[in-house]
């Protein structure tokens, strides 16, 4: 049994980290193949298309959640942290701007520590700040020069995106998660849809390359990586989740490396074998920080035992326990 729990637990780690890995792709994406100057547009592009075929695909077509709990999930997660991340990623290099959106695990760890009175131990915030740390060996050097409105841009986009994963997990209330996804990513994009055509022009003429492109960002940038991300946040304290955030600077300066012919100097080699060792280090953060962060009737109060809050609810309207959920997976 322990050796089936550890596999499983490896395995939804591994789908997780997935996420980060094509959210790294998504600078370079931004800023040699799609229109530029549009990032308003490219989001909804992005994210409304994903949510529609989501919400079909459920026929979840009334929420089970409030709808204004949902809409602010949807700004946070979706319409502020898309649109912030295309801003930053035309206007930084795609290391620099991941980098910054690194800082998202010390934010969860200072909203559990702050609203849910839940003290990180040592080692989480020790390897937080070597991930950080190993971040800028990589990616920051003497004469460097970023755009301000680039790094305001990633820092605001870390931090709707961190109080967003925190709120999804006390607020989904046991909503099936793909149904819980796809009207986050619709409601979402209907901002961005909305704001596109308020404030920016209208799409150049696409090529067979720009429609490649958005189709990545739709199906596989959004469907796959948020149906992952959010699985894994079910399964694994939210700390550990948010840190594998930091392998998405490393595919980044990776595809710069392997695409764009920018050869790694070895200070960069250090400093990702840095941040790989945060990564390792904090998937064995607390769980007790995972149960605090679930809390739903105030400050410091976890989960009962035996639920998985994105577990789907029964008839009744509670949310099934893990036991039963794993006795019918191994029949």
């Amino acid at each position: 049994m322990k050796i089936m729990s550890w596999r499983s637990k490896a395995g939804t780690t591994l789908l997780t980290a997935l996420t980060p890995i094509i959210w790294g792709t998504t600078f370079i994406l931004a800023s040699e193949i799609l229109p530029v100057g549009m990032p308003l547009t490219t989001a909804a592009i992005r994210t409304l298309p994903a949510g529609i075929v989501l919400v079909l695909a459920t026929r979840s077509f009334r929420p089970a959640i409030p709808w204004r709990r949902l809409l602010v999930l949807a700004l946070l997660n979706i319409a502020a942290f898309q649109a912030l991340l295309f801003v930053a990623a035309q206007r930084l290099p795609g290391g620099i701007a991941a980098l910054v959106s690194a800082l998202q695990p010390l934010l969860i760890v200072f909203l559990v520590w702050w609203i849910d009175r839940h003290q990180p131990r040592f080692h989480t915030l020790f390897a937080s700040l070597l991930g950080l740390g190993g971040m800028a060996v990589v990616f920051l050097s003497p004469g460097t020069r970023l755009d301000a409105m680039g790094v305001l841009a990633a820092f605001a986009g870390s931090a709707c995106m961190a109080v967003g994963t925190f709120l999804a997990l006390r607020w989904r209330n046991g909503m099936p998660l793909l149904s819980f996804i796809g009207w986050k990513l619709a409601l979402g994009g209907i901002v961005l849809g909305g704001l596109a055509l308020l404030l920016e022009p209208s799409l150049p003429p696409l090529t067979a390359v720009h429609w490649t492109g958005y189709a990545y960002l739709s199906l596989v940038g959004t469907v796959v990586a948020y149906v992952f991300w959010f699985r894994g946040l079910a399964e694994l304290p939210p700390v550990a989740v948010s840190a594998l955030g930091l392998l998405s600077p490393v595919t980044a300066i990776l595809l710069g490396w392997l695409l764009l012919d920018e050869t790694p100097h070895p200070r960069q080699a250090v400093g990702i074998a840095v941040v790989l060792t945060s990564v390792a280090v904090l998937q064995s953060a607390s769980p007790r920080a995972h149960r605090a962060a679930l809390g739903r009737s105030g400050p410091g109060q976890p989960e009962p035992p035996g639920t998985n809050p994105f577990a789907p609810t029964g008839d009744d309207g509670h949310r099934r326990p893990v036991e039963a959920k794993t006795n019918r997976t191994n029949q």
